[in-house]
């Protein structure tokens, strides 16, 4: 098993981070509606795994998270778009490969939302 690559996002590897709080309130139906979405693409076991793999790194894994996972390509691939459109992940390409970070503000998003049950 290889180690995942990195590359710095500050090289715009997946771009700078949104670092701006979110203000949003943390009850209500918008963020019921935003907790279950994230919960939802949260919601498998791999899932959980890549986000934890990313935020592990704290840079852009590029290409090879499916070293990582005892799963195929394809797989790894589908559940990094649920990620991706639930706005979890970024993915960027960068060259011949894909570079994933996670998307610090909607992680921190998801933090307050589960703090506020």
């Amino acid at each position: 098993m290889t180690k995942a690559s990195t590359c710095d996002p500050a090289e715009g590897c997946c771009g700078p981070a949104d670092e701006a709080p979110d203000l949003r309130p943390v009850e209500g139906d918008e963020a019921d509606d935003d907790l279950a979405a994230l919960a939802k693409a949260l919601g498998h076991p791999a899932r959980v795994k890549i986000v934890r793999l990313l935020v592990r790194r704290d840079a852009c894994v590029c290409g090879d998270i499916v070293d990582e996972l005892p799963l195929a390509q394809s797989t790894v691939s589908q559940h990094l778009k649920v990620l991706k459109d639930a706005g979890l992940v970024r993915g960027e390409i960068d060259g011949p490969r894909t570079c994933y970070c996670i998307e610090p503000r909607v992680l921190r998003r998801l933090k307050a939302l589960v703090g506020g049950l």
